[in-house]
Formats: structure tokens, sequence, C-alpha cells
């Protein structure tokens, strides 16, 4: 059943006895269902958890302004009120973003980070759109092109994601995609454990490689890890939540 969080702005599940102590934070396009399997699997004890639907995804209405990851932090902050602190986060692509802004916000609030298919480092510089989707924008921006023609031309060119996506969250998008995380894996200091498929396409394994080793230079100290799934790909909490719920355990203990 469906519960409100943080005064009445977000939507998701309470499971488990107790005060909750783990956090879920769904991927873009996803919703806080991802991670039934995981938080309450059957034949297993249900873990004490809160799982929300982040603004504009599920049950959510998204933001009424185009949000960067940062914001949806802001947002999510206010669930840990709610909680028994430190919690365990546990993210999965998108998601993945937002935990790393609370994790550097609220270091007092956050006891590890559970991780997995975010993109965290951007490896190469960003690809600028096609020659074509660049003149046809040139043209829309002087009256020349239609919005109707415009929108297929976005459609076309722009990612699945991107296409899907429509109003302010379509902007959303397009503001997170260019993020970069370097700042906040330099500043976080809870454990972190990254769980990966192995034959992720949409954010590879070598991302997870380097934000392993990022962690680890910004502090050698710091207990990060990396679990690697053979022949799983990037919708881990699907196919993988035993995984998953065994590394929220292992901080939980």
């Amino acid at each position: 059943m469906l519960r409100t969080f943080a005064g009445g702005r977000l939507f998701g599940t309470r499971t488990g006895d107790g005060e909750p102590r783990v956090l879920a934070l769904h991927g873009w396009g996803r919703t806080h269902r991802d991670f039934d399997a995981v938080l309450r699997p059957v034949g297993a004890a249900e873990l004490a958890a809160i799982a929300v639907d982040l603004p504009g995804f599920g049950s959510a209405p998204p933001p009424a302004q185009p949000w960067g990851s940062a914001d949806y932090a802001d947002c999510v902050g206010a669930v840990l009120e709610e909680m028994a602190r430190p919690v365990v986060v546990l993210a999965h692509s998108f998601g993945g973003r937002v935990a790393l802004h609370l994790a550097a916000q609220r270091p007092d609030a956050v006891h590890a980070l559970v991780l997995t298919s975010a993109p965290l480092l951007r490896l190469g510089p960003a690809r600028r759109p096609r020659l074509a989707y660049r003149a046809l924008r040139s043209l829309h921006r002087a009256g020349v092109v239609s919005e109707e023609r415009m929108e297929r031309a976005r459609r076309r060119y722009g990612s699945a994601d991107y296409a899907a996506a429509s109003g302010v969250m379509r902007q959303v998008h397009g503001r997170i995609v260019a993020e970069s995380y370097e700042a906040q894996l330099d500043a976080i200091s809870c454990p972190v454990t990254l769980v990966w498929g192995e034959d992720d396409l949409t954010v590879p394994l070598r991302v997870a490689q380097a934000g392993l080793a990022r962690l680890h230079d910004a502090d050698a100290a710091r207990a990060a890890d990396l679990v690697v799934l053979p022949h799983a790909g990037h919708l881990v909490p699907l196919v993988a939540p035993g995984e998953l719920r065994a590394a929220v355990e292992r901080h939980l203990a």
C-alpha cells in the first residue's frame, strides 16, 4: 500500500518491522516497485525500509522546475527524518546520482551506500548532437522549422529516455545527463559497495571500476568494494535482488 513521506511530498512503501534503516531509490523511468524482491522477497523476512517514487516517476508528480540530482537529494533528505539514522541507501542508476549527493550532504545520516548501475563518472567528453539535429534546432529557434518537426527530430536523435520524457522531465533529463560526480565521490565518508552487471550496456562495468579507483584515491582507508555479477545487465534490482540484499545486510550488520 502506498504511503506518504516527507510531509506528503513523496509516495512509496514501508516494509518490515521497527524503524526503517534502509532507503531505496530507483532508476530513471522506474518506480519503487523495482526493489520489492530485495526488500520483501517471498519466503524471507522483510527489511525495515522505505522505498520512494522520485518526483516525476510512478505516483510522484514532477517537480515544478527542472531539478538536478542535488535538488532530488534535498527532497529525499526529508525522508531521513522518519528513519532510524544512520541509514543504508540502496540506489539504482538515476537513484545513484541522488544517493551520492545525499551522502555528501548528510554524512551524519548516511551509514553506507549500495549503488548499482549508477553513472558515477563521465569517462569521456559528452557527445555532441548530430549535425543534422543541430541544424534543425537552429532553424527551429529561428522559426523556420515547426515544433512538430522538431519533436520528431528529438525522438529520432535523442536517447530512449529523453524521447519518452515530456514537459519538465525532459529538461530534468537534459540537466542530469550533463552532470558528473567527482566532487561527491571525493566528499563522501561512508562505506560504499558497488554491485554491477558484467553485461551492463547502459552504464558499463568500467564506470564502476573507475568509480572504485576514485573512492580509494580520495581516501585509501575508506571501505569500498565492487561486486561483479556475471551475465547481468542494467536492471540489477530485477535480475539479481539477492546480491543487493546481501550487500545491504552486510552494512546493516
